[in-house]
């Protein structure tokens, strides 16, 4: 595909109000469901208002964040997992690099992980979180976080599940203890001069949707199917989601994991760090992808017949990342 560097007019992402899916309304909800897959077939993007993650919830763990990413580097590198692939914990400035990218992005990143109760089957399954003890606040911030967007994760997912023709709760069980995982991301300011790359180079997702609590600084694109760069449109208080690579397997591109970047912003933003906090909502691990036959038709023969299991494909991503090193 040849990329166009010019920007549309005329298309560009919808924003749809979650609450069509609560207020009992089902004619509102019905509307709900049919724009949100028609705007996930053509962008593989979308932004939502009326989601319920407030300020209340968003700003503490912000301040967390800020406080957190602006510890001496020697003390957040104490954070990191040697051989953790980056699953928990610090990720230093310059580490991660998109697949295919020449050069690492210009960020640096904490993950908070799902927590399990003592009692729960799945304890163990997945890699203990860690905190920070220099950032009061931190985990209790950053979890309650976690939990509005998981929440949040499964409403949507229900919504897509009905506008594929499956049942509204088919995602259910396949996400209640899957590798879910809040990314806050620190963008510092630009250097000058700026060292090659930029904040997030061109990319898709690994998992079945992503999650972003919105900034209002721009940088933002995703390439849409003519091959141009649209600058995404979002403003505080919105929440973008966007298809991952496992879904799009699992609906075999019928809802298309969309390739997205971060670009080095101007002035003044480029002089001004940048906190995003996207969250990747995973499959559980031992989930079988299989295309839905839901997906299959004479136009769209089946792309995958082979199926993976969720953790078997994460793992070949974060090696194509740069995050863990094949065994």
């Amino acid at each position: 595909m040849v990329v166009k560097e010019h920007r549309p007019t005329v298309r560009h992402v919808p924003t749809l109000d979650v609450r069509a899916l609560r207020d009992g309304d089902a004619t509102r909800a019905a509307t709900f469901v049919r724009e949100l897959s028609a705007s996930l077939r053509e962008f593989g993007f979308v932004t939502f208002v009326g989601h319920g993650v407030d300020e209340h919830i968003t700003a503490p763990a912000y301040d967390a964040l800020r406080r957190f990413f602006a510890l001496p580097e020697a003390v957040k590198q104490g954070y990191h997992i040697p051989g953790g692939g980056g699953a928990r914990g610090y990720t230093a400035f310059g580490v991660e690099a998109a697949k295919d990218a020449q050069h690492p992005d210009l960020k640096e990143f904490w993950h908070v992980g799902r927590e399990f109760s003592e009692d729960s089957p799945w304890r163990g399954s997945e890699p203990e979180n860690i905190w920070p003890a220099e950032v009061p606040g931190f985990k209790e911030a950053t979890l309650a976080l976690y939990t509005a967007l998981d929440e949040l994760g499964v409403t949507i997912l229900r919504a897509i599940a009905l506008g594929l023709g499956l049942p509204e709760r088919f995602f259910d069980d396949v996400v209640d203890h899957g590798n879910s995982v809040l990314r806050p991301i620190h963008y510092p300011p630009l250097p000058k001069p700026c060292p090659p790359g930029v904040r997030a180079a061109a990319h898709e997702d690994i998992n079945l949707i992503t999650l972003l609590v919105c900034s209002d600084a721009p940088g933002l694109e995703l390439l849409n199917r003519d091959g141009e760069w649209l600058p995404l449109g979002t403003e505080q208080g919105m929440i973008a989601m966007n298809v991952g690579d496992m879904l799009q397997r699992l609906t075999n591109h019928v809802l298309p994991s969309t390739t997205h970047r971060v670009t080095n912003p101007p002035e003044p933003w480029a002089s001004q760090a940048r906190t995003s906090i996207p969250f990747f909502l995973h499959p559980n691990s031992e989930y079988l992808i299989k295309t839905l036959p839901e997906c299959v038709s004479a136009d769209n023969p089946d792309r995958y017949p082979e199926p993976i299991t969720a953790d078997a494909y994460l793992t070949q991503r974060l090696i194509e990342i740069g995050l863990i090193k094949p065994s």
